[in-house]
């Protein structure tokens, strides 16, 4: 078989630099995708270690507090009326 017989067995759109741009273009879009990746999973921890951090705020518990109590008072007038 000549070199010029396996070229025309070849189907006429195989360019052999082809692969070699595709294989690029697909190893850049996996090095950008990792990047994404890792600085989405980067960014998701700190922001949970900035919630879990959260100084605990006396306002909050106060009216946690009255919430509460507002509606143990409501309870009671319910029992009453019954």
């Amino acid at each position: 078989m000549t070199q010029q017989d396996s070229r025309e067995q070849q189907p006429p759109s195989h360019n052999p630099g082809s692969n070699k741009s595709k294989n690029q273009y697909v190893g850049k879009t996996l090095l950008w995708l990792g990047v994404a990746g890792v600085s989405a999973a980067l960014a998701y921890t700190v922001v949970r270690a900035l919630v879990a951090r959260r100084p605990k705020d006396e306002t909050s518990d106060r009216i946690q507090q009255l919430i509460d109590e507002a509606n143990h008072l409501l309870k009671t007038l319910d029992d009453q009326k019954h």
